[in-house]
């Protein structure tokens, strides 16, 4: 049982990577084999539009066929079992690193040729899905804006291509180590440290569960 888990955060010890870790953790505890990759270490852009995924008879056995720094990982992720991709919430969306991502990895595998009025995916290794989003935004404020359905299209993707999938929103985190350096009003630093101390440790357990569900659920 292999587990691909990828960091869509710039940052490398903080929210995101963190949550990631302890589904890692999760994951292991159930028999799995984990890799953590840090997607802004590659050089890749987003889908080109070339469409040579989509031809009839292609051979690109469902891989995004752009030669880059993206490529051998794509590679590698035929040999999946399970895969979860974390990012921080960037101006309501993903970031960008794990938007380009996601329509490199699902692009290929999706067919526009449909059976039953549902799209022909591309056979693959890979059985679940996990998405673990990170914001600063408070339970308040997700819900007036309605976060849910915002951040909803790269999970039903995912859910699309992969079939069991899972969300996990880690709302309100601690953006700055010290706030007293940003020109911020709209956050109180004592709050988000509180938080930080008390709310934190919970998400990492329901991620750490997370990893160790998809696991089982896909041996089962």
């Amino acid at each position: 049982m292999n587990v691909l888990l990828f960091n869509g955060s710039p940052r490398k010890n903080w929210n995101t990577a963190k949550l990631l870790e302890s589904a890692a953790k999760g994951a292991a505890s159930a028999g799995a084999e984990t890799e953590l990759v840090h997607l802004y270490d590659l050089s890749y852009t987003g889908c080109k539009s070339c469409f040579a995924c989509k031809l009839k008879n292609n051979k690109t056995d469902g891989i995004c066929i752009v030669r880059d720094g993206l490529r051998p990982i794509l590679e590698r992720t035929k040999e999946a079992d399970v895969i979860i991709v974390g990012a921080p919430v960037y101006f309501s969306h993903p970031s960008g690193q794990t938007e380009s991502f996601l329509e490199r990895l699902l692009f290929p595998l999706y067919s526009y040729r449909y059976e039953n009025g549902k799209p022909a995916i591309h056979p693959h290794q890979a059985k679940a899905s996990g998405l673990i989003l990170t914001m600063n935004c408070p339970e308040d404020l997700f819900q007036s804006i309605g976060y849910d359905k915002l951040l909803a299209p790269a999970a039903q993707m995912m859910e699309t291509v992969y079939g069991k999938h899972e969300t996990l929103f880690v709302k309100d985190t601690c953006q700055f180590a010290d706030y007293s350096k940003y020109d911020n009003t709209l956050f109180d630093p004592v709050h988000k440290e509180q938080r930080k101390q008390e709310v934190f440790p919970q998400e990492l357990q329901r991620a750490y569960d997370m990893g160790r569900r998809l696991v089982e659920e896909t041996i089962a």
